[in-house]
């Protein structure tokens, strides 16, 4: 596996590429929360490209395995919006990866991200990579959505 690199949506290759493993990806997700209700399954190519996020992805032989994107805050702190891996490569350390990628990219701040609250995979890489469940909502009817926060590296999260 190669190192997560930037991605660059504004390439519509790339974009289409990323576009269909985020479908493959939340469609997974959707069985595992009970609900097809997740806003990226119907998401067009140009509202991809044009929400404002940075993105970096992972490639093997095959193509795009996947893909985080997040937003900068104004305060610094980072937002993790997506992070998808295509079902051919679970349990490979894709997650993993982009993570550590991201990591790397911003060693030293707070981040947070959200998911659904029955997804007990994401849940799971999120807890032991040190992120805390912050709040659990409602989004509509029969979805919830669980957000985490983890505190920028030395400092100690307080839940």
């Amino acid at each position: 596996m190669r190192r997560p690199a930037p991605l660059d949506l504004a390439d519509e290759a790339v974009a289409r590429d990323v576009l269909e493993l985020q479908r493959a990806a939340y469609a997974v997700e959707a069985g595992l929360i009970g609900s097809d209700g997740i806003p990226a399954l119907t998401e067009t190519l140009d509202a991809l490209r044009t929400a404002g996020e940075d993105w970096l992805g992972l490639s093997d032989e095959g193509g795009l395995i996947g893909a985080v994107s997040w937003r900068e805050l104004g305060d610094g702190m980072i937002d993790i919006h997506r992070l998808v891996v295509a079902p051919r490569a679970f349990r490979r350390g894709v997650a993993t990866a982009l993570l550590d990628g991201l990591d790397a990219t911003f060693p030293d701040r707070t981040m947070v991200v959200s998911t659904g609250s029955a997804n007990e995979p994401a849940l799971s890489l999120y807890r032991r990579r040190g992120f805390v469940v912050v709040r659990t909502r409602d989004v509509i009817s029969g979805l919830s959505i669980t957000e985490l926060e983890r505190r920028e590296a030395g400092r100690a999260v307080v839940e």
